[in-house]
């Protein structure tokens, strides 16, 4: 038998004479998690496009060898039944198909005489259930009504129905709560002990070190090492991603906070499908010039309907006020609150933030397009210029201006709808968890430019899941729960603990 479970020796893709990997290599041993790193458009889903055969032997150059033969895998199929099998970032679910449609979407058992069997797949995939450790799923119900957390967990079941040998977890956590990540990282710790191989790719490094027995780190295409994490610390993991050391992940800059220039008033946000239920309740605060707001909470506190009715983008009901200068500025549509001086980046930028086969420069100049219009007509060049000339500034990696934005990683995808909406140079600007799925060195720019606009007098509300997040960039934090504001601190001296326990409503809320 084999050392190696998989074997990828020398792996080289190119794009349009561009080389995206050059000559990278990565192994695994059955049973062992290969934490693989690196900063968002590093190649690291590049690779694992070449390694699933999304792009087919003969797009690329070198070797995969899989329990110690050479792999001819022509398609995903291919790979799927050698029991190589990946999850992306991006959920590939049907919404409005069952739980257990999902699972076995493309190998659906039958009965004799052809047809679906339906006793037998929701029986199999409720087994599944219980095996992740979630029995209270009704494999009969649609996907959609379940949370992305338990779709999460829903697409790791269509891995084990699989058979899989290899599981290759994208961004896995990207979207779950601290429970969800916790019996996520449990999960792939008892696969592991059963002897499935993973190799798992993430942003966030401790998880990296909770779960990884090697690290392997690529940068710029090109394999930097691979080392045991038992000899690591997430510091010089961010340090072989980046290229240099960072010791200071949250680059704070002195800035001048000035008077109130926008405010919320009594804002009350219904669900669109319980219209009984407030998901955001009275809620009121104000929000300073040059001032770096950070809104914190659990999943389900409000925090990201707030923002919809802030931006006039909620489709339910909603009410309350929004002063501009002490004045009431009506927001019935984004372009209503763009035109205000009030610009967004959404939380789900797969669905809110861009439109995929667009290139990356439309994309990009989409918010202001009359401001390239002569006569009717769009002014190519100065639209080009303004497109290169954001590119630069938010370091946006890609082959060429007008290259589709899907084709590039997520983190660059993020730095161009951050680019589109400060293009309107707003007054205010909502930032609803900007680092979603980004790397350390694409956060810390992210970071730099908060500060930046900051100094120039943006005020910036910004929504974020990560605590050291919200204390390492905020002047003031606002708290949520179950839709009411339970907090608003100044930090200083303002702890992680602190802020959960208003959160969870264990405290009085206090005034800053």
């Amino acid at each position: 038998m084999a050392d190696y479970l998989l074997e990828m020796r020398g792996i080289t893709k190119e794009f349009n004479g561009v080389k995206a990997i050059d000559g990278i290599d990565l192994v695994v041993r059955p049973g062992e998690c290969v934490g693989l790193c690196g900063e968002n458009g590093a190649g690291k889903s590049t690779l694992m496009k070449v390694l699933s055969a999304v792009y087919p032997p003969g797009s690329w150059s070198g070797t995969i060898l899989w329990e110690g033969k050479e792999l001819h895998a022509r398609n995903i199929r291919d790979t799927e039944e050698a029991g190589i099998v990946i999850i992306h970032q991006e959920l590939m679910m049907v919404p409005h198909l069952s739980v257990a449609e999902n699972i076995f979407l493309g190998s659906e058992p039958t009965t004799r005489a052809g047809f679906v069997d339906y006793d037998a797949m929701n029986a199999r995939a409720s087994e599944l259930m219980k095996q992740l450790k979630m029995p209270d799923i009704n494999v009969a119900l649609p996907v959609m009504a379940y949370s992305g957390g338990k779709q999460q967990l829903i697409e790791i079941a269509k891995a084990l129905n699989k058979n899989a040998k290899l599981l290759i977890l994208d961004e896995p956590t990207s979207a779950l709560t601290a429970a969800e990540t916790e019996t996520l990282l449990t999960l792939v710790k008892e696969f592991k002990a059963r002897g499935m191989a993973c190799v798992y790719i993430s942003h966030k490094l401790d998880e990296v070190a909770a779960i990884a027995d090697t690290v392997t780190v690529i940068r710029d295409g090109t394999h930097v090492a691979t080392r045991p994490m038992a000899e690591l610390d997430t510091n010089e993991i961010i340090t072989m991603m980046v290229g240099r050391e960072m010791k200071n992940l949250f680059p704070r800059e002195a800035h001048e906070i000035g008077e109130v220039i926008f405010a919320a008033k009594n804002v009350t946000v219904w669900d669109t499908t319980n219209t009984e239920r407030k998901l955001v309740d009275d809620v009121s605060f104000e929000l300073r010039r040059g001032e770096i707001l950070g809104v914190a909470g659990l999943v389900g506190a409000g925090r990201t309907e707030l923002a919809s009715h802030l931006f006039g983008c909620w489709k339910g009901r909603h009410q309350g006020a929004i002063l501009l200068d002490g004045e009431e500025v009506r927001v019935h549509a984004p372009r209503d609150a763009v035109r205000q001086g009030i610009s967004m980046v959404p939380e789900d930028r797969k669905r809110h933030g861009i439109v995929p086969l667009m290139g990356v420069g439309h994309n990009i100049t989409m918010s202001v397009l009359k401001r390239f219009t002569r006569r009717g007509l769009i002014d190519a060049e100065d639209e080009m210029a303004a497109i290169q000339g954001e590119i630069r500034r938010m370091r946006i990696k890609t082959a060429q201006p007008l290259l589709p934005i899907a084709s590039l990683s997520g983190g660059n995808q993020q730095k161009a709808v951050v680019a589109k909406m400060l293009m309107p140079n707003p007054r205010v600007l909502i930032l609803d968890e900007p680092t979603r799925g980004v790397d350390v060195g694409a956060k810390y720019e992210i970071y730099k430019l908060i500060f930046e606009l900051a100094k120039q007098g943006v005020a910036v509300l910004m929504i974020s899941s990560e605590l050291p997040e919200v204390l390492g960039i905020s002047d003031r934090v606002l708290v949520m729960g179950e839709g009411r504001l339970r907090g608003d601190f100044p930090n200083t001296g303002l702890s992680q603990e602190k802020i959960l326990a208003a959160a969870l409503g264990k405290q009085d809320q206090v005034a800053a």
